[in-house]
C-alpha cells in the first residue's frame, strides 16, 4: 500500500524565488531567440488525428540473489523520453510564451506549497529533489524536442538518456540547451553517450547549481514510494506519484544506436515491444531500429510519459533512485499516455555509467563470450513450461566464458546476485557489471548446478 502521511517531521528546504524574465536570462548565456523545442503558443487541443500548431517546436557484503523476473517482460512500450518540438495532439507542450513581452507565462518553476503547516511525504520529497531535475530541449536539422535530466554535480554534468540527446537517433550533432528548475537557462554540450544503457552526459556552464542526492537501489523494495519528476509532454516540474512496482524487470528496447548483433544476445522476440519514440515531427521520418538495448529496471506505476525519459525517480527522502526511461504502451507502437506502467534505470548502474562517462568520455560493459538463447525457447534441447535460464549454445574462442571453462549445453541461471530466466536477462545482467570485475556464474549442467567465477571482458557496440 503507498502510504502518504498527511505531515512529515522533515522541514522543506527554502523556497527559491521565481527568475527574471526569460529575455534576459537569455542575454546573460548569449542566446538571443528561444530555442526550437520553447517556441511559445497557446495549448493546441485535439484528437489524435489532430496536426499541432505551425508554432510548435565500491564493495558490499554478500545479499540475497534478487530475481530478475519469471520471464522477460514482453509488453509494447514506447521510450518516455520525447516530446517532439510540433508534438501536440494529446493538448499540451508549450514551455514559454512570448519573451518579447517581458513576462513570461511559462510553467510553475518550483513546487508551490501554501500550507506550510501540511505538507505530506510527496510534497517534501518533491521540493527536495526538484531543484536538481531539468528540461532537456534538443534540436538538430529539422528535428526538435524535449526530455530530462538530473543534475550530478556542481560542475554541471547533467545525466539523461541517450535517445533523449540524439532524438531517438536522427541528430548526431545536437544543439541542447537545459532549462533549471528555477527558469535559468543554458547551453549545454554533450560529454559523451553509452547506447548500451540508453544513458548520456550532458554538460552546462552555471553557477549555484543543486547537485541531487542518490540514494542506493539496491537497497529498494517493491511497494517502496516511487515518484517521478520531470517534463512530460513538455510541462516542466510535473510531479507524479506511485510505488516500486516491481524490481529486476528485464526489458529490450528496439534502438537505432546499436548493432543488430551483439555479444551475449539472443535474437529479441519482443518485435512489437519495445521502441524507441522519435520526435515525431510532420515529413521526418523515425530512424530504423537495428538491435536492442536490455535493460534491468525498476518498474513503477507512478504516471510516466513522453518527456519523462532522463528524468527522475526519487524515494520518499527526494533521493535519486532511477532515471525514467520508457512506458508501456499497451501493445501499440503509437504512444498511448501513461497506462500505470514506467520503467526507470537503477541509479546505481546509472551513476557507475555516468561517472566512467565523465572520466573516459565512454561507459564499459561486462562480456562474457557466449551465444546464447532461452532455456525455454521451443525447440531448445531443455524446452518445457517450467524451463528457465539461458541455453549457452556455444562459445567463443578466448573468451571469458572459455577461460571459465563454460560448455556448449550449459544453462545459466544466475550472474553476481542476480537470477537470470531467460537469454535477455543474461544479457542484461551481464551489462550492469564493469569490465575486469569477477563475478559468480551459476550453471547447470548435466543436471547439477555449480558455481564458476568469470572475469568479464568488454563488450563492443559495432
Amino acid at each position: 500500500m503507498n502510504e502518504q502521511p498527511g505531515t512529515s517531521d522533515r522541514p522543506l528546504p527554502p523556497q527559491p524565488s521565481r527568475p527574471p524574465a526569460w529575455a534576459a536570462e537569455r542575454d546573460a548565456v548569449g542566446s538571443s531567440a528561444p530555442h526550437p523545442a520553447y517556441a511559445g503558443h497557446q495549448p493546441f487541443y485535439g484528437d489524435s488525428g489532430g496536426s499541432p500548431s505551425p508554432q510548435q517546436a565500491g564493495a558490499k557484503a554478500p545479499r540475497e540473489r534478487r530475481r530478475v523476473g519469471v520471464a522477460t517482460f514482453a509488453a509494447g512500450v514506447l521510450v518516455a523520453g520525447l516530446i517532439g518540438g510540433g508534438v501536440a495532439t494529446l493538448g499540451y507542450s508549450a514551455l514559454e510564451s512570448d519573451s518579447s513581452a517581458g513576462i513570461t507565462q511559462a510553467d510553475p518553476e518550483s513546487i508551490v506549497v501554501n500550507d506550510l503547516d501540511d505538507v505530506n511525504t510527496v510534497t517534501g520529497a518533491a521540493v527536495t529533489a526538484s531543484p536538481s531535475v531539468v528540461t532537456v530541449a534538443v534540436s538538430g536539422g529539422s528535428a526538435g524536442g524535449s526530455g530530462s535530466g538530473i543534475i550530478l554535480d556542481t560542475d554541471g554534468h547533467i545525466l539523461t538518456n541517450t535517445h533523449v540527446v540524439t532524438l531517438g537517433g536522427q541528430v548526431a550533432e545536437p544543439t541542447i540547451e537545459v532549462r533549471l528548475n528555477d527558469g535559468r537557462l543554458y547551453p549545454a554540450t554533450v560529454v559523451g553517450t553509452d547506447p548500451l544503457s540508453d544513458l548520456a552526459v550532458i554538460k552546462i556552464d552555471a553557477p549555484s547549481l543543486t547537485a541531487a542526492t542518490l540514494a542506493d537501489s539496491d537497497e529498494l523494495n517493491v511497494g517502496d514510494i516511487a515518484i517521478a519528476i520531470g517534463s512530460p509532454l513538455g510541462l516542466s516540474g510535473t510531479v507524479t506519484d506511485g510505488i516500486v512496482s516491481t524490481l529486476n524487470r528485464t526489458i529490450s528496447v528496439a534502438s537505432s544506436a546499436v548493432p543488430e548483433q551483439q555479444p551475449d544476445s539472443a535474437e529479441s522476440e519482443n518485435e512489437d515491444g519495445f521502441n524507441f519514440l522519435p520526435p515525431g515531427n510532420p515529413g521526418v521520418p523515425a530512424p530504423q531500429s537495428q538491435g536492442s538495448v536490455y535493460l534491468n529496471v525498476i518498474q513503477t506505476d507512478a504516471a510516466i510519459n513522453q518527456g519523462n525519459s532522463g528524468g527522475a525517480l526519487v524515494d520518499k527522502d527526494g533521493q535519486i533512485i532511477g532515471v525514467n526511461v520508457a512506458i508501456a504502451s499497451g501493445g501499440s507502437s503509437e504512444p498511448t499516455g501513461n497506462i500505470g506502467v514506467g520503467f526507470s534505470i537503477p541509479i546505481n548502474y546509472a551513476d557507475r555509467i555516468a561517472q566512467e562517462i565523465i572520466a573516459d568520455g565512454e561507459a564499459s560493459h561486462g562480456f562474457l563470450g557466449v551465444s546464447i538463447t532461452s532455456a525455454s525457447a521451443e525447440g531448445s534441447p531443455t524446452s518445457s513450461p517450467f524451463s528457465s535460464g539461458a541455453l549457452v549454445e556455444s562459445v567463443e574462442p578466448g573468451s571469458p566464458a572459455e577461460e571459465a571453462a563454460l560448455q556448449a549445453g550449459d544453462v545459466i541461471t544466475g550472474v553476481g546476485d542476480l537470477t537470470v530466466t531467460d537469454a535477455e536477462s543474461l544479457t542484461a545482467a551481464v551489462r550492469m557489471h564493469p569490465v575486469g570485475e569477477q563475478v559468480p556464474v551459476e550453471i547447470l549442467r548435466d543436471g547439477e548446478s555449480t558455481t564458476v567465477d568469470v572475469t568479464l571482458g568488454q563488450a563492443q557496440v559495432g
